[in-house]
């Protein structure tokens, strides 16, 4: 359509003809790559839970419900402006401590109280306040902008990622609060917190697990549960020899025996002896991707990792290329809740990293994780949406 001389064009005319499309602004390889991993876990699911009640079909269609339900949420993000979000932090902190203390008068699951009951699934409260610290944290970090290197800001930040671990570890949820943790500290880093912090940082974490490990037992006093405890000492000093009266060696041990079974390509959905003959513990939530090494291989493991490394990198470019800091940090936080997520599950499965029941994001099974997940990649697509808005218009913000 030509536009003749003389002819004016009003300002909402022009943005809407020189405004590229708002699909056309997102990432489609971050697209791709979470539409990637569900499929991934829908064919993994249908393999893992052949020996479990009520069938593999119950899984797999309700892990494609709740991938779907996601992605709607994450596509209803992507058309909101993230900046927004700062001006509700105090709500959205207080929301995430509410539902992680809401949890303690529930009745218990496996002897966890971790769940909200609702008609479709179990809310899992602390998956959502992953989120919520994320959401919030950032905001209290960019408010305190020209303090972000001072020590007290430093030791504000992470008391306000510990309080919330600190209530969901006692639920118990030990990997769910070693992930509020690492959000907080990614924080810190990225807004460019001194090394020297950092540092004492680190060294401080190092003592207190070893105070929790050695010293607080010998006073007499038991911060974690005594499994939680086997679990963190077994990965310490592995006993050579595993028996039925240790869990945990007992399923790392059988771990190992799937993902090296199944070699190049995998023995087969026939062949999966470990995972269809119930050996494998939790084959559908904590050891899935040892169920898709076992069946599908090395070629099966690398796609689902090259997925995840596709993931992360695109996080990383969505981070450097943010509007402003507000939408620095939540990428940030973003990435230390899949980096950390991805290594932890996967490396306690080839006995890398202790068990602590950390879901493998998009792969394991659970309405939880998997919205939770498309919630957070769908503040990336804002974020990313954002950015391409700005640099099209308005010069990119510094908070």
């Amino acid at each position: 359509m030509s536009v003749s001389a003389g002819t004016s064009i009003r300002p909402a005319e022009e943005s809407a003809v020189s405004r590229p499309r708002w699909l056309l602004m997102i990432d489609p390889l971050l697209l791709l790559a979470a539409l990637g991993l569900v499929a991934c876990s829908l064919v993994t699911l249908r393999v893992a839970t052949r020996g479990q009640d009520p069938g593999p079909s119950y899984y797999v269609e309700r892990q494609a419900i709740y991938a779907g339900l996601g992605v709607f949420i994450a596509l209803v993000l992507t058309r909101i402006d993230y900046s927004r979000l700062r001006e509700y932090k105090y709500f959205l902190y207080g929301l995430m401590i509410a539902l992680n203390i809401v949890v303690f008068g529930t009745s218990p699951i496996n002897g966890a109280r971790r769940w909200i009951p609702l008609p479709f699934l179990e809310f899992q409260s602390s998956e959502f306040g992953k989120v919520l610290l994320i959401v919030a944290l950032s905001a209290f970090a960019v408010d305190r902008l020209r303090r972000l290197h001072e020590r007290r800001t430093t030791a504000l930040i992470m008391l306000l990622a510990l309080i919330p671990a600190l209530i969901v570890i006692p639920q118990p949820d030990l990997g769910t609060g070693m992930v509020y943790v690492a959000i907080g500290f990614m924080l810190l880093f990225v807004g460019g917190t001194s090394w020297k912090q950092l540092t004492a940082l680190v060294a401080l974490f190092a003592a207190s697990i070893a105070l929790v490990l050695a010293g607080a037992p010998a006073l007499g006093v038991h911060v974690l549960k005594p499994y939680q405890q086997q679990r963190l000492t077994t990965f310490l000093n592995p006993p050579r020899v595993c028996t039925t009266k240790d869990p945990t060696c007992y399923q790392l041990n059988e771990s190992e025996i799937a993902i090296g079974s199944g070699q190049k390509t995998g023995r087969g959905v026939a062949g999966a002896t470990q995972t269809e003959l119930d050996y494998l513990p939790a084959p559908s939530t904590d050891f899935i991707f040892a169920a898709l090494a076992e069946t599908y291989g090395f070629v099966g493991a690398a796609v689902v990792l090259s997925l995840y490394a596709l993931l992360i990198w695109r996080a990383l470019r969505i981070l450097t290329m943010a509007k402003n800091l507000y939408g620095t940090l939540i990428a940030g936080g973003i990435l230390a809740m899949l980096m950390f997520q991805v290594f932890v599950s996967v490396g306690m499965t080839i006995g890398i990293m202790p068990t602590t029941g950390v879901p493998l994001p998009l792969m394991s099974y659970g309405g939880s994780s998997v919205i939770v997940t498309f919630i957070a990649l769908g503040l990336l697509q804002s974020i990313h949406v954002q950015a391409r808005m700005a640099s099209t218009g308005k010069n990119r913000s510094l908070v």
